[in-house]
């Protein structure tokens, strides 16, 4: 197993393993491309799907747009994830279907060690996110490390989510907490 293969299968892996390396580099050179760009110039969509592969013709993501590799990210049907999101995507990211996220947000998976002296080698893990169908996060949200936030959620804007959020809830603060349940559930 190489160290991408590691990086996305949640176990500690060298970042500076020249497989990293190279994934970083593709990622930066297409972020920089749309930072220039709007969803309606004629090579955003080739960019995008260069970016996140299987990136749907029915989903869009408002430049400028970050994040560190692209391929950890699936992206479902009829999302929209608003201006200047950032994904740091070691871990995978997934995103359901029907999902709106509003600007300002960031997704983390990276997960530096514990022990400072293994902070000083190029080390870390990657813990996944997942983000169901029919759920709304609203501006400048956090979501940390290994978070999976339910189907038809809320998360309110501002919020900094470091724990799972189950389907049909509305989150809020920080850290973030079910505030209410909603749908009738």
């Amino acid at each position: 197993m190489n160290e991408l293969e590691k990086m996305r299968s949640e176990q500690l892996y060298d970042y500076a393993a020249p497989e990293v390396d190279a994934s970083l580099k593709h990622a930066r050179k297409l972020c920089t491309q749309l930072q220039t760009m709007t969803v309606h110039d004629e090579n955003y969509r080739q960019v995008m799907e260069d970016l996140i592969p299987g990136f749907p013709i029915t989903s869009e993501i408002m430049p400028p747009f970050h994040c560190d590799h692209g391929g950890s990210i699936t992206i479902g049907e009829h999302v929209f994830i608003n201006y200047n999101c950032t994904m740091l995507d070691e871990g995978l990211i997934h995103i359901g279907n029907h999902v709106l996220i509003g600007p300002n947000c960031s997704f983390y998976t990276p997960q530096h060690p514990k022990d400072y002296m293994q902070r000083r080698n190029p080390i870390e893990t990657g813990h996944p996110i997942s983000i169901g169908d029919d759920t709304w996060i609203g501006g400048n949200v956090t979501v940390c490390p290994g978070v999976k936030i339910g189907s038809r959620s809320i998360i309110a804007a501002g919020s900094v989510v470091t724990k799972d959020i189950p389907d049909d809830c509305m989150a809020a603060g920080n850290p973030a907490v079910v505030k209410k349940r909603l749908n009738g559930k």
